[in-house]
């Protein structure tokens, strides 16, 4: 409210319609090219008739719903909930005044996507956004929180949208600032996103950041072959690495690769021993890549510091159909799976690595009806990753997402469109203006 009345004084001549901030969501191509918020992504219908849609705003029906701001503690809450007074007036020529660092300073704790929008306000706005300044301050304040990331391709077309944990909204965001080529998520660290994929015949990288709307293609590798890669970012010095391991289809056996920002090269490690990969996929956390393995049964662990792999006799558990392995804060290492033949049996449970013993232990289980509303078929497939001690659940059939707080133990739904389509790839994803991609 502050931002958009300093935005009409700085710029008399915006229409209305560009500070618009309940736009709807579009899936054609006539979406305006900015980041919208998703309406009905979460919307609050009292109507006992229909619990989708707006809401009854007839003159009879009509009554004050008090509702705390969403995305903030209960002490912000208690700050903020006061009554908030329409006829108060804000001064013009007090805003104009404002100090550059004090306006970056308050500009910087405003939710990312909420400052992607505001970029069209003025010259001055968009200006500050790209200002050293600003992003100092920016990489100072506490991240914004957790959100998710989808993309997928519409009529060959890159989407993206990006939900908002705290703020419980969608955003699209603008991706046709991507080359042309086919390319498939590979992840997402400390506010930037890894693509890889075919330009051509060459297999390819490439990082960007979704907020700045800037890009890089990596060097092509040493040993140029379609393979498994994982992304770290290093923001105290401002650095990021890509990890390439196994050929993604497990023909050959090529050496471990790891592409430096600083240095912009790709260094040859280790080749991975012999090993039967479970599956494709790993997880990174305190400087070291995991992957699980049939033969010898277990894990494989890469030391990033050393550049060495050495096996992990974790032995799994019992009638474990599927598993994955998620990334925790600090240590923690999670592995998350179906128990079960038949899906009148089958249960999700999650278990930790006791890094001492070398064993699993399990610490949650999936509620039954949450198990059933995710899987409904006991074969039907499933996504599984984390980050920060969160853990997200997608379904491929039923087009619905599922949030477990390790710390919290709760579990609840993504509210809303939590797959744009069936082919729609996930990651988490933290928005920040200051992870540059050079």
């Amino acid at each position: 409210m502050t931002m958009d009345a300093a935005a009409e004084s700085s710029e008399s001549r915006l229409s209305s319609s560009q500070l618009n901030k309940n736009k709807p969501f579009h899936n054609d191509e006539s979406c305006p090219k900015e980041v919208l918020p998703v309406r009905g992504c979460g919307s609050r219908n009292t109507s006992p008739s229909g619990r989708i849609g707006s809401r009854n705003t007839s003159p009879s029906r009509q009554k004050v719903v008090k509702t705390k701001p969403r995305g903030l503690d209960e002490e912000t809450v208690a700050t903020f909930g006061k009554a908030v007074h329409p006829d108060v007036q804000m001064e013009d020529n007090i805003w104009a005044m404002l100090p550059e660092d004090l306006f970056n300073e308050i500009l910087a704790r405003v939710p990312p996507f909420m400052i992607f929008r505001l970029r069209s306000v003025c010259k001055r706005w968009n200006s500050i956004l790209q200002d050293n300044s600003f992003l100092k301050f920016h990489s100072e304040v506490p991240s914004h929180g957790p959100c998710l990331l989808t993309f997928w391709k519409n009529s060959q077309t890159p989407q993206c949208s990006v939900f908002s944990l705290p703020l419980k909204t969608w955003y699209r965001i603008p991706f046709n600032f991507l080359p042309q080529w086919a390319f498939w998520l590979v992840g997402s660290s400390g506010g930037l996103v890894c693509f890889s994929g075919l330009d051509g015949l060459i297999f390819r990288a490439l990082v960007c950041n979704p907020l700045t709307q800037t890009w890089r293609t990596l060097p092509s590798m040493n040993y140029n072959q379609q393979r498994q890669l994982i992304m770290v970012v290093d923001r105290t010095d401002k650095s990021f690495k890509v990890i390439a391991t196994s050929d993604i289809y497990g023909d050959k056996s090529l050496p471990t690769e790891v592409y430096d920002s600083k240095i912009d090269k790709w260094t040859v490690h280790q080749i991975m021993p012999a090993v039967n990969l479970c599956s494709s996929k790993m997880a990174y956390c305190d400087s070291r890549l995991y992957l699980e393995t049939l033969s010898p049964l277990g894990l494989m662990m890469y030391r990033l510091d050393s550049g060495y792999w050495e096996h992990i006799p974790a032995k799994f558990p019992r009638s474990l159909l599927d598993g994955y392995l998620v990334a925790g804060t600090q240590k923690r290492l999670f592995l998350v799976g179906r128990i079960g033949l038949y899906s009148t049996l089958q249960s999700m449970r999650i278990w930790e690595l006791d890094h001492a013993k070398i064993m699993w232990v399990e610490i949650s289980r999936m509620p039954p009806k949450y198990f059933r509303a995710l899987l409904r078929l006991s074969a039907e497939r499933f996504e599984c990753f984390g980050q920060d001690n969160l853990i997200c659940f997608t379904s491929w059939n039923q087009g619905k997402g599922l949030i477990y707080d390790v710390e919290k133990k709760v579990w609840s739904w993504i509210a809303g469109c939590a797959l744009q389509s069936y082919n729609s790839q996930v990651c988490f994803y933290e928005p920040r203006f200051d992870a540059s991609v050079h």
